[in-house]
């Protein structure tokens, strides 16, 4: 199975009142996070921005039992050559 995905969600609020959630997704190098997906519109409270971005990160897990995977090589298949 492939490793995991470092995937985190934050709320972002540019204007007062406006809450717009973001997933951002560490790199290779793990001081460098990139912002992978947002909210198209703004949220009147951080909760309900941050509740909506819990609900995409979901979406990324192909399987929710086993969270969202780095996609690639399964680790447990067997060898080849």
């Amino acid at each position: 199975m492939s490793h995991l995905r470092h995937v985190s969600i934050f709320v972002d609020e540019p204007d007062p009142g406006h809450f717009y959630w973001v997933l951002h997704e560490s790199t290779e190098d793990a001081s460098v996070w990139i912002d992978i997906e947002s909210s198209p519109n703004a949220f009147t409270s951080w909760t309900e921005a941050f509740e909506a971005g819990t609900v995409e990160l979901y979406r990324l897990a192909a399987d929710e039992r086993v969270g969202p995977r780095v996609p690639g090589e399964d680790e447990d298949a067997a060898p080849v050559g």
